[in-house]
């Protein structure tokens, strides 16, 4: 008799036809480890009254009382030191112990409903409930839940890359990898289920895990609506795999870790960060074609709200969108966003209106009829400028159109022209570029428009060939508040090189002082004195204009 030890179980939850078989067969190949094949199997067609081909003989052979199991099998004395057990997730019905989740390692196996869709329907009618994937969401909840959050493997990437899959996979699990994980025999195995002769045919050819093939065969039509149901809950899992793929291209932080759960309004409902997404038929998408504007909160007041609409409606009356919602409609989905989402202070909106519907197609014009998308995302986001510091700017080769001309080509030239100039920032380590108009002189930078103070007298490039910014006006006005002198002209880029003090406007940035233009120190290199003027009676007029948030403002 072999002696009996303590065994620490490792259980395995799929969908059917997600490899499982094979990765228990990799499993099996370990001197550490003993195997079992869907134990709940018989108590799962007991409690369901499901039918199969074999289901007289399986539950005549097997122990069809799943408490019984998950104590005297999956959990009992065992001769060595790991169990692996493969569970298929709908397996797991309502009635079995909470031991099963709360006791031993658990990982879950995934795999794109795409590849196993056909594969399933050869052996039984393919449908939500047979293939599972809401039932392995439901126990990567229930894990997490528990505080037992388990790591995620998707198939493909055992097929791309085995050793680098099941090395990631053993480390997750706290084991040593064996290299005889790798490949096994061919031909049914001791451990196989009774069911082997329905199911295991194709693995039962295989000695190791075989990479896709490039050129898969046609997708039914007659299982595209149990596709479009099931990959919604494929994604979900995915979302939480290591990522193998492109280790190199890690996700970056986000600056402000809140955001990474936030809601975003997207045509006419809130999603979730990752749900918020456009279709890649909408014509922004295809073509470019949409409007936005940024707008920010301070003190439970949206900023400028109606002066942000109006140049929001403008625009989109200048490009022909139609069926664009109404004023009341934005204003009710920004305030929506920005209660559900908490965000009543230092916090930033992007209003964007596409040409199409979320579900459209962007190469049929025709469809563009019957936009447009809204979408209102709300982060909280401090001015991206460093407004106490100041900034340095570059001057672009690239230059600026006149961005006031609605021309289709020139619009999207600007918008390249505003990428291009940012890139040539980037490389010489500026914060922004100011980009020329095409006679030479100043008109913004890639993302700002821009002042400067020469003997007392404020200067700022006039609107023919810069955005007539909502903040610029703003900022205008303070100067005249302020009892200075304001003058806007053309201005030469050697101006800006011996002003006494530069600062750029902007709703990402507000009154940002600029210390030096392509190498050479502005003023005495600190903030003058102007610019701390204004920003403060920046200050002061956002602490109290603005457009209430409702509720914000109401008692507790």
């Amino acid at each position: 008799m072999a002696h009996e030890v303590e065994t620490e179980v490792i259980h395995s939850w799929s969908a059917p036809r997600s490899l499982s078989t094979s990765l228990m067969y990799s499993f099996a190949q370990r001197d550490d480890t003993e195997v079992l094949d869907e134990p709940l199997y018989a108590h799962y067609l007991k409690v369901t009254g499901v039918d199969r081909p074999y289901r007289e003989e399986l539950l005549s052979k097997m122990e069809s009382d799943g408490n019984k199991v998950v104590n005297n099998v999956i959990y009992g004395p065992g001769g060595k030191k790991y169990r692996y057990c493969k569970h298929i997730s709908k397996q797991r019905v309502p009635g079995l112990s909470d031991e099963l989740t709360k006791k031993g390692k658990h990982f879950i196996l995934i795999r794109n409903p795409l590849d196993i869709l056909q594969s399933f329907d050869k052996v039984v009618p393919s449908s939500f409930h047979e293939l599972g994937l809401g039932d392995l969401v439901s126990v990567y909840s229930d894990l997490c839940a528990a505080g037992n959050r388990p790591p995620i493997i998707d198939a493909a990437d055992l097929q791309e890359n085995p050793e680098a899959a099941l090395r990631g996979l053993c480390e997750d699990l706290d084991i040593p990898f064996q290299a005889s994980m790798l490949k096994w025999e061919a031909g049914p195995k001791s451990v196989d289920g009774i069911w082997a002769p329905w199911w295991y045919r194709s693995v039962h050819k295989s000695t190791c895990f075989s990479r896709v093939v490039n050129y898969p065969p046609p997708f039914p039509q007659s299982l595209y609506e149990l596709l479009e149901q099931s990959l919604p809950f494929y994604n979900m899992l995915r979302r939480h795999t290591r990522q193998k793929r492109f280790p190199k291209l890690a996700l970056p932080s986000l600056p402000v870790p809140a955001n990474e759960k936030i809601l975003v309004w997207v045509g006419d409902e809130l999603l979730t960060r990752d749900s918020a997404m456009v279709s890649v038929f909408d014509s922004v998408v295809q073509g470019g074609d949409s409007v936005w504007e940024g707008l920010r909160i301070y003190n439970g007041n949206v900023f400028k709200l109606e002066e942000h609409l109006d140049r929001l409606f403008d625009s989109a009356k200048a490009l022909a969108f139609n069926n664009v919602p109404t004023r009341d409609d934005v204003k009710e989905a920004i305030f929506k966003t920005l209660i559900r989402n908490e965000m009543f202070n230092n916090a930033h909106i992007r209003l964007s209106l596409t040409r199409g519907k979320k579900v459209t197609s962007g190469m049929s014009p025709g469809f563009n009829l019957y936009g447009c998308t809204l979408i209102v995302l709300a982060e909280w986001k401090p001015p991206v400028y460093d407004n106490t510091g100041g900034i340095t700017l570059v001057t672009a080769t690239t230059r600026r159109n006149s961005p006031n001309n609605l021309d289709s080509k020139i619009h999207h030239n600007n918008l390249l022209n505003n990428i291009l100039a940012k890139i040539e920032g980037n490389n010489a380590n500026a914060d922004d570029a100011i980009m020329l108009d095409k006679d030479g002189y100043v008109s913004e930078t890639n993302a700002t428009n821009i002042f400067l103070v020469k003997k007392g007298i404020v200067m700022t490039p006039h609107a023919d060939y810069c955005l007539p910014g909502i903040t610029r006006a703003t900022v205008m006005e303070l100067v005249k508040k302020e009892s200075l002198v304001l003058e806007e002209r053309r201005i030469s880029l050697s101006e800006f090189h011996t002003a006494d003090e530069v600062w750029t406007t902007g709703t990402m940035g507000e009154l940002s002082p600029v210390l030096r233009i392509d190498g050479r120190v502005v003023g005495d290199g600190t903030v003058g004195p102007i610019t701390k003027r204004l920003q403060n009676s920046f200050k002061k007029l956002t602490e109290g204009l603005g457009v209430p948030i409702p509720t914000y403002h109401q008692p507790a």
